[in-house]
């Protein structure tokens, strides 16, 4: 095992991270950027460097920066989280490189995982369905049209490299097809620095579901149920939950042995995510791509399964064999997430950074908190907007729902604006409460500009 680890991170994840080192015995360092000294992770780590200015690209993704604190310091391992570097097969090239270890899968791994289209053909020679769609990067309109026309429309342009809803789509016609051609492709550039993109057939309300997955490096691979994201706007997730209300036990060992299969084709190793897109006319699902990194969601996996999914991380990077097998893991009660973010659901979903002068916290049996804010905490403008991960537990759907609704009351964060209030509206409506949604449920059902706060 390891004696000292480096989280190349911030806010609640690194906290979570930290904690889990402490659980187990291993020293941290924590990074932070000028505006993070304050922070809890700095605050609650053995040790703490500075590593650069405000700014992603002056701190959380400066890689030489990272690297030399994680040498100054002595570390055995780096792990990245989710975001910034999470995902950077050539920040896991360097680390390898640097005789450090890199907390999650191989660099050759992320890199062709992190390849929409790459995945896309990978997951199909492993005998995963996929949706209709370009076999290849599309580079021009004429290649457009014509996959366009032979898959039918409508049709979603998506960027080959990222995620997080940064160069697409939706097109229902020629005309909007070659006008958002090159929009995606400028938009997928300036996001990923990669301008390719391709054509996939548009499934209209479809559900998203996540299958976790643990694999350690001796061939032991094993998935933790589902995850049922498909509350979401603009492909960023607000909610999640486990069991998905509309996947059964068959069901459910199905899309697990499918992303076993994806796994294995790859020779996948540490925490990963297989995503599917439902179509609910036909009730068939599709691969759509895999996340080589651990979730914001992955609490509400650990409640379910009692398996702490940072402690296997680490122990899986650490050389350890899984501790347990297939038939051990067993999915009991119902776990929901709530992501409450410093935004303006009524202005469209504004960040709105700030200092909080007031909290209040929920508590009580069946309630989780994940979070690294306090009263005084600054939010910093520089850093995506998400506060706090409220999660609640119960024997069933409906019991971890009332618990959760009860949370809600009780959390109270002043004077920011956040989704708590969007949260409570979302969890009294009839449609979430049947478990009837689609992706597109908070834009076309729930109508969110008519909201009341």
């Amino acid at each position: 095992m390891f004696s000292k680890i480096l989280i190349a991170n911030r806010g609640e994840i690194a906290l979570r991270i930290i904690r889990a080192c402490q659980e187990l015995g291993i020293r941290t360092v924590a990074v932070y950027s000028e505006v993070d000294r304050e922070s809890l992770h700095v605050r609650f780590a053995d040790e703490a460097i500075c590593i650069g200015g405000a700014p992603p690209n002056a701190s959380y993704l400066n890689i030489p920066a990272i690297i030399s604190a994680a040498e100054i310091t002595d570390v055995e391992a780096i792990h990245p989280g989710y975001g910034f570097l999470a995902e950077n097969s050539h920040f896991a090239e360097i680390c390898e490189s640097c005789k450090i270890t890199f907390i999650g899968p191989n660099a050759e791994t992320i890199r062709m995982m992190g390849d929409k289209m790459a995945a896309r053909i990978t997951m199909q020679k492993a005998g995963l369905p996929i949706i209709p769609g370009s076999t290849s990067v599309v580079k021009n309109k004429e290649e457009a049209l014509k996959v366009a026309r032979k898959i039918g429309y409508p049709v979603i342009i998506k960027a080959a490299a990222g995620g997080g809803g940064k160069g697409m789509r939706i097109c229902h016609n020629d005309v909007r097809l070659i006008s958002s051609l090159n929009l995606a492709q400028a938009e997928a550039e300036a996001s990923f620095g990669n301008p390719n993109v391709y054509i996939e057939k548009y499934i209209e309300k479809p559900r998203h579901i996540e299958i976790q997955i643990l694999a350690d490096k001796y061939g032991h691979i094993v998935y933790l149920g589902e995850r049922d994201c498909t509350i979401q706007r603009r492909h960023q997730k607000l909610l999640e939950e486990t069991p998905s209300p509309v996947v059964d036990s068959k069901l459910r060992k199905r899309l697990g042995e499918m992303a076993v299969k994806g796994a294995r084709s790859v020779n996948y190793t540490n925490a990963g995510t297989i995503e599917f897109l439902m179509d609910q006319r036909t009730h068939d699902y599709y691969f759509m791509e895999m996340n080589t990194r651990i979730q914001v969601e992955h609490p509400i996996t650990e409640l379910v399964t009692g398996i702490d999914l940072i402690k296997e991380q680490i122990r899986i990077a650490a050389g350890e064999k899984l501790r347990f097998s297939q038939e051990d893991i067993q999915i009991k009660g119902a776990a929901i997430e709530c992501r409450i973010n410093a935004e303006d659901f009524q202005n469209n979903f504004l960040p709105c950074p700030g200092k909080i002068e007031s909290v209040n916290f929920p508590g009580g049996p069946g309630v989780r908190l994940d979070t690294h804010i306090y009263a005084g905490y600054e939010i910093s403008r520089y850093y995506d907007s998400l506060l706090a991960k409220l999660i609640t537990y119960g024997s069933y759907r409906q019991e971890a729902i009332r618990i959760m609704q009860r949370a809600l009351r009780e959390f109270e964060i002043k004077p920011i604006k956040t989704t708590i209030s969007f949260h409570r509206q979302l969890l009294e409506n009839d449609l979430f409460l049947k478990g009837e949604v689609s992706t597109h449920f908070i834009q076309e059902i729930l109508k969110e500009e008519e909201l009341e706060q």
